[in-house]
């Protein structure tokens, strides 16, 4: 034999996964056609019925744990469940013994919801914790809003309840769209999707507004402040998440836009908002000072070059990499 058997051990892995040379693995067929030892080794290492049994062990011991933890987390928010149900009897007691006919025993109730979406909810839940104990809350502040809003007698409840689910959908649906089953929804359009969501839900808070305040020309002077706002975030939002330019061009590009946007921002407003001249009233409006574009527009100016020497210098040095 050509070569020892300690060489040809250490080069068996290699050949049974095909990761070796061509010339390797001659040496090595050689080798076995005449090594009845190593051959064997061989033989052992293919036989594939020892990894199939500590495979299937691991996932034995990793299925009962999973099923322990299940169990104990249903334990744990039945208890915690249980817990809250106390105060709330007690009202309901409260309230017939006083004869107050269960007025603000709702408002008690639907009160606790909110902790129960936020502890029980994620202890029952087996799958997408998260999403189901955001979805709850959302609900049960609203929820009891709508229960207030009735006993109250107030006219309250939409205006209330949009201000909610906007606030909330601006602060957790970055999150809830990077979760399951959500992500798996929408692949590479979570930021997209989240930013539709913000102003989805902001028109309709605005909408609402203008319903209950009832008030004269609400909906021209919604327009014409939410508009070009809303179009400077989508248009900032779109270039830093879509725009394929290192963060310094980026950076001067945003800060560019909201400096011009900063300036003319009244004007642009108010040329939507004021159609014709009233005896009425009377609107009033000021431009930005122009030290603020000059410094903005400055601003911009240096992150520019910083961004076109780091893109021409980056560039060469992963060239010459």
């Amino acid at each position: 034999m050509k070569y020892e058997c300690d060489i040809i051990a250490d080069l068996l892995p290699l050949y049974k996964d095909g990761a070796c040379s061509g010339s390797s693995k001659q040496v090595v067929e050689e080798h076995l056609a005449e090594c009845p030892k190593c051959a064997k080794m061989f033989e052992m290492m293919q036989d594939s019925s020892i990894d199939d049994e500590i495979t299937r062990e691991k996932d034995e011991v990793i299925d009962k744990q999973a099923k322990f933890f299940k169990r104990k987390s249903a334990l744990a928010g039945t208890i915690v469940g249980g817990i809250f149900t106390i105060p709330i009897l007690i009202c309901l007691i409260v309230d017939i013994a006083t004869g107050s006919g269960l007025s603000w025993f709702f408002i008690v109730l639907s009160a606790m919801l909110i902790p129960t979406s936020l502890f029980v909810v994620p202890l029952m839940s087996s799958r997408n914790k998260m999403f189901n104990t955001m979805v709850s809350f959302t609900a049960s502040v609203i929820l009891l809003l709508g229960v207030c809003c009735i006993i109250n007698g107030g006219n309250w409840f939409l205006v209330a309840a949009s201000a909610v689910l906007f606030g909330l959908t601006v602060c957790f649906s970055p999150f809830i769209v990077c979760r399951r089953p959500v992500n798996k929804l929408l692949k590479n359009f979570k930021g997209l999707t989240a930013m539709a969501a913000c102003t989805i839900t902001y028109i309709i808070m605005m909408i609402c507004i203008g319903i209950v305040a009832d008030a004269p020309n609400y909906f021209a002077y919604a327009l014409g402040i939410s508009a070009p706002c809303l179009a400077i975030i989508w248009i900032l939002f779109l270039i830093i998440r879509y725009l394929h330019v290192n963060g310094f061009l980026k950076a001067a590009i945003s800060i560019g836009i909201i400096s011009i946007f900063s300036a003319f921002a009244n004007s642009i407003i108010a040329s939507i908002v004021i159609r014709t001249e009233t005896t009425n009233g009377v609107v009033v409006y000021t431009d930005s000072s122009m030290f603020t574009l000059v410094i903005g527009l400055g601003i911009a100016a240096v992150l520019l070059v910083i961004g076109i020497l780091v893109k021409i210098f980056g560039g060469k040095k992963n060239e010459e990499v």
